[in-house]
């Protein structure tokens, strides 16, 4: 894709927390995001939550998402390996939706159908093809997101991600988050013509600053 036409699109911001996020580390994460939301364009924060049982995640939900929500960002619950009912923890936390981190097409066309007043549906980071991508794309989600690490902390190839980001988003409507696990790869984001730059813990976690480093990114592509 022409740097032109990369240029054209006002990607924002995205962030991602650590997997297994757990309720020791809630109230630093929930100042965290709060910090965070506030330095940049933040639209929005996909919590990646340590499997427990439903309460608990209900109550860490309702702690975590009120700070990113009043700064306009949505936020979208994701735990790996529950096997509860993810839909209701969303609903009674109040997150704005779900991410399925799998393109597991037969649980995405689930959720789509059980997900009411307008939540959100997302997917993305362990996608191993590009055929993969396209089946999760044609259930009906809101976003497809490219990149991010997996969850044992290691990071997918920069060049792939990049490549794979600038492909869908060329191609497909469907908005894509284009993930960094460094600053710099916030910069080569942004021309891929992807509608978001997702962050990493790493990026925004300790200091906001890695906010304002990449909002400053995104705002000389406009």
């Amino acid at each position: 894709m022409a740097e032109s036409e990369s240029a054209a699109v006002r990607p924002r911001l995205a962030l991602l927390t650590p997997y297994g996020l757990g309720t020791s580390e809630a109230e630093a994460t929930a100042w965290a995001l709060d910090a965070a939301c506030a330095a940049g364009d933040v639209a929005a924060v996909i919590l990646r939550l340590a499997a427990s049982d439903e309460r608990s995640l209900v109550a860490l939900v309702k702690r975590l998402a009120p700070p990113a929500q009043e700064r306009g960002a949505a936020v979208l619950v994701c735990v790996p390996g529950f096997t509860g009912d993810i839909v209701s923890v969303a609903a009674r936390g109040g997150a704005d939706g779900v991410h399925l981190d799998r393109a597991d097409e037969d649980a995405l066309r689930d959720l789509r159908g059980r997900l009411r007043d307008g939540r959100i549906l997302g997917t993305g980071g362990v996608l191993g093809s590009r055929n993969a991508a396209m089946v999760a794309g044609e259930t009906g989600v809101d976003y497809l997101m490219v990149g991010g690490l997996f969850p044992d902390g290691v990071a997918p190839d920069a060049e792939d991600v990049r490549e794979r980001a600038a492909w869908w988003a060329e191609i497909f409507e469907t908005p894509c988050i284009a993930v960094a696990t460094s600053p710099e790869d916030v910069a080569a984001l942004v021309l891929t013509g992807s509608e978001f730059v997702g962050l990493e813990s790493a990026l925004w976690l300790d200091d906001p600053d890695g906010v304002r480093a990449a909002q400053a990114q995104l705002d000389r592509a406009r």
